[in-house]
């Protein structure tokens, strides 16, 4: 004879489990993004191209002289090629700064 709620308890500890292990694919969004562990990276093309990334939204919002805009949040920030500043949770490296793109890698904290 079998109990009802050992079978549904084992359902739901199984699909609790099957949950986490698709957490950190779901970590970042954006079609050109790649994820590994709490890193991820991303090119971002055309003014207004969008990502988020461990729950944090990013905007790009074009370059000027040299340096790519973001909007991190509700936070406004710009880096040149190689630099790195901090926006909120979300640590960004510009990689790669053109006139109408970004390469963007962002790591928490």
């Amino acid at each position: 004879m079998s109990i009802p709620h050992r079978s549904a308890a084992s359902a739901l500890v199984g699909a609790a489990a099957g949950l986490l292990l698709l957490l950190p694919l779901t970590a970042c969004s954006s079609e050109n993004v790649s994820c590994s562990g709490k890193q991820c990276s991303a090119t971002l093309s055309g003014s207004g191209a969008k990502a988020s990334f461990f729950g944090t939204d990013l905007a790009f919002a074009g370059t000027k002289d040299g340096r790519a805009g973001l909007s991190v949040g509700d936070t406004d920030v710009s880096c040149a090629q190689g630099e790195s500043v901090s926006a909120g949770p979300l640590s960004l490296t510009c990689t790669s700064v053109t006139d109408d793109s970004v390469e963007i890698t962002a790591a928490l904290g």
